[in-house]
């Protein structure tokens, strides 16, 4: 998609602070961060959101889970991490480009929802 701002991020039109690439993925640092780490990792297809995807992007989902350790401790969360995917309007996804943020640091993140 020509206009969505994760594919320009991937095709180099606007700056990132990329921690991670390979032919599938970019993971770059988060310009809100929530957290000390806080790292959004994307495939570089365009999929809108996890009620968009396919069976043929089963690959590149399992190996954004895979690598997500190895970000995290990379970028100074080795005892743990979040990982977040929110979709949709009701999920709270503000970029429409599939996206998992992984969010930690050296404390614990809290309670995954208020209570």
């Amino acid at each position: 998609m020509q206009d969505c701002l994760f594919c320009r991020i991937v095709r180099g039109e606007i700056p990132a602070a990329k921690v991670y690439e390979d032919d599938e993925l970019l993971a770059f640092k988060d310009i809100q961060p929530q957290r000390p780490v806080h790292v959004l990792v994307i495939p570089k297809k365009h999929v809108t959101s996890l009620a968009h995807a396919t069976p043929e992007d089963i690959p590149v989902f399992g190996k954004m889970l895979v690598v997500a350790n190895q970000i995290a401790a990379d970028q100074g969360s080795p005892e743990g991490f979040r990982s977040i995917i929110n979709t949709g309007r009701v999920g709270g996804q503000e970029v429409m480009h599939v996206h998992m943020h992984i969010v930690g640091g050296q404390e614990p993140v809290g309670p995954m929802l208020k209570r």
